[in-house]
């Protein structure tokens, strides 16, 4: 009974009260409304660093270099900086854990999980790599193609992640070679994966071992990319 009650706390991560407090924020956007709801904030809040420190336990039971990280490592503050943004709302509208072995800020490649009620999703990868480690990494993608392709072609893969970035190139870039067959891999901004998940996602009581399972999927594309990066960082 105890270990019983001991996994339930870990995993009672609150997502009911998660997505109604990020519902009621992202209609209610100011400091006053934020004030006087702290408490429904907190108790969001709280769920969602259990939830991440489950996460994080999971995912280096998949990847021992992640063992280290903590809850604070891997989670952003709700507060956004509107210092270089039109949009002047105080408060973000949805929590993310983003687990990458040498930190969030880094660019080494890690796996991420974004609760937002209507734009949920899991994604990884690499996000805005400097100009010279991008060409890098498609250099490496033009050496070992079949790899490449043998990875995020095969059906498993391609099923939760049908391209391998979110915002391609119109032109293939410099040093490319223009009949290179396989340009959709060669046209990448950022070599990034992701999947939409739907609220009701949430309401299975094994949703997080599905959440693994499509990390599990990634994990190779993530090492392939790393690869790479870790060289130049």
């Amino acid at each position: 009974m105890k270990d019983k009650a001991t996994h339930q706390a870990i995993t009672d991560y609150r997502i009911p009260q998660i997505f109604e407090f990020l519902r009621e924020i992202a209609s209610h956007n100011e400091r006053s409304w934020f004030q006087d709801h702290r408490d429904a904030y907190d108790e969001a809040r709280e769920g969602f660093e259990r939830l991440a420190a489950d996460l994080i336990v999971r995912l280096a039971q998949m990847d021992d270099s992640l063992s280290h990280l903590t809850v604070k490592d891997c989670t952003y503050r709700f507060y956004r900086d509107t210092r270089f943004s039109q949009d002047k709302s105080p408060y973000k509208r949805h929590f993310g854990c983003y687990v990458a072995a040498m930190g969030k800020k880094s660019y080494h490649g890690g796996y991420y999980l974004h609760l937002e009620p209507g734009s949920c999703l899991v994604a990884g990868g690499c996000y805005c790599l400097p100009t010279n480690i991008l060409a890098k990494v498609r250099q490496t993608i033009l050496y070992r193609t079949d790899e490449f392709r043998e990875m995020v072609e095969n059906e498993r893969f391609k099923l939760l992640y049908p391209s391998v970035t979110f915002d391609p190139m119109k032109a293939m870039p410099r040093g490319v070679p223009r009949d290179y067959p396989y340009p959709q891999y060669m046209k990448c901004r950022n070599y990034c994966v992701e999947h939409s998940l739907d609220d009701d996602f949430f309401a299975q009581p094994d949703w997080m071992e599905h959440v693994m399972e499509m990390f599990g999927v990634m994990r190779p594309f993530v090492d392939f990319v790393n690869d790479t990066v870790d060289d130049y960082i």
